[in-house]
């Protein structure tokens, strides 16, 4: 007897999915810290880049919103133009999983693998489970990069954005950002605001910062510049609205666009946050960075062909994140090298299902197959909708073609 499916990861994607499973009658299991990445991988007195009404998690009803989350608690609110803090979207989704997805089992899934018509997994509790599907919604929690200048340092001087969530820890210290990006900023005006002496260091010229559109706006602005879900524009509006074709298009036109398309750009409310508050070393290369004395010392060389030399406590890497499924250390090495890939990343059917049947994966790990909207979590809704329709489907499918005596049901090890 197997598992009908396992969900592994419990962010907005997975809780997600799970609710709409539920309510399709789909038997599955969850497995997961429910909202890891935001609770423990972001730093605390961040602010979401998106717009209330783009940060829900998704119940089939649409009953338990994040605006009826505000409500409940008397927390402000807007559609748009009042940026959700990091930790009102983290009790958010505490309080979401809690009502729709309350069977979560607060585990990790340490391995999965493949065994002719099943999957094997085995839970950081020591717990084996054998499933049909399996349903990977990891998030990015895997795929930070650091440049590789700066792999081989030690962590206790240099480290990654995505391992800080509370920066107090780095009060009254001298702290260099790399980055231009939104977690880069975002890092360096928390850096800031905790007490620390941060200079921020970027090969950009310039901070690209959101510009905040003015509401409500006339109608000929919203024709040629409709919102989305992920920002005010035709190309982000085709994003969200039709994911399905983006996945029709060419290999080479879909990862350019991903990779140029909603960089990671800051909000215009971290702005006056930033300008005039510390150093921004903006158009710099860096040429050297050790650690000596237990400080870190980076040599980079400014726009005016000039070098310096900046020594710090810590270095914080803000560079992002790199989709690469060679980083799913969960995935067992055989199952790793059946999923056909393209720059490592997976090749997705229009069910989100892997060249390995039964095996789904969502999320920033789909973004290649279909398109940005995949890296926020507004791409929920459709995920969850979408692969829960085609699982109870399949499901359904499969039953009736089994004798009476081999029903789906639960199994535990």
């Amino acid at each position: 007897m197997y598992l009908d499916t396992v969900i592994v990861g419990a962010g907005p994607y997975g809780l997600s999915i799970a609710a709409h499973l539920s309510k399709r009658g789909v038997k599955f299991r969850i497995y997961g810290s429910p909202m890891q990445n935001w609770r423990s991988h972001m730093p605390k007195g961040m602010l979401l880049k998106s717009e209330g009404f783009a940060s829900s998690l998704y119940d089939p009803d649409s009953c338990f919103t994040l605006q009826r989350y505000c409500e409940e608690m008397k927390l402000p609110y807007a559609d748009v133009g009042n940026p959700v803090p990091l930790e009102v979207f983290a009790a958010y989704g505490l309080e979401f999983q809690k009502r729709l997805v309350p069977t979560l089992e607060q585990t990790d899934i340490t391995s999965i693998s493949h065994n002719s018509d099943h999957f094997e997994l085995k839970t950081a509790d020591g717990k084996t489970l054998r499933a049909r599907t399996v349903i990977v919604a990891t998030g990015i929690t895997h795929f930070s990069y650091l440049p590789p200048s700066l792999v081989d340092l030690p962590r206790s001087h240099v480290s990654h954005s995505s391992q800080h969530h509370d920066l107090s820890s780095f009060r009254g210290k001298d702290v260099v950002v790399l980055g231009a990006g939104a977690s880069a900023v975002d890092t360096a005006a928390i850096l800031h605001e905790e007490g620390s002496r941060v200079q921020l260091v970027a090969r950009r010229h310039e901070i690209a910062f959101h510009i905040k559109a003015k509401e409500p706006r006339p109608l000929l602005h919203r024709l040629r510049h409709p919102r989305s879900g992920l920002g005010i524009a035709w190309r982000s509006r085709l994003c969200t609205d039709v994911p399905l074709l983006f996945r029709a298009m060419p290999q080479k036109l879909r990862f350019r666009f991903v990779q140029e398309h909603l960089g990671p750009a800051p909000g215009w409310f971290v702005r006056d946050k930033v300008i005039g508050k510390f150093p921004l070393h903006l158009g710099c290369e860096i040429r050297s960075v050790s650690v000596e004395d237990s400080k870190v010392r980076l040599k980079i060389v400014k726009r005016d062909k000039s070098d310096s030399e900046l020594i710090v406590d810590h270095l914080i890497s803000a560079t992002g994140y790199q989709i690469s499924l060679s980083r799913m250390v969960f995935l067992n090495e055989a199952l790793y090298r059946m999923i056909h890939k393209v720059e490592d990343t997976p090749v997705l059917s229009s069910h989100f299902e892997t060249s390995v049947p039964g095996l789904y994966m969502v999320g920033p790990a789909a973004a290649n197959s279909f398109g940005p909207l995949m890296r926020f979590a507004y791409g929920a809704k459709f995920t969850a909708k979408h692969i829960s329709k085609h699982i109870a489907g399949r499901i359904r499918a499969s039953a009736s073609s089994r004798s009476s005596d081999r029903q789906i049901g639960y199994v535990t090890d």
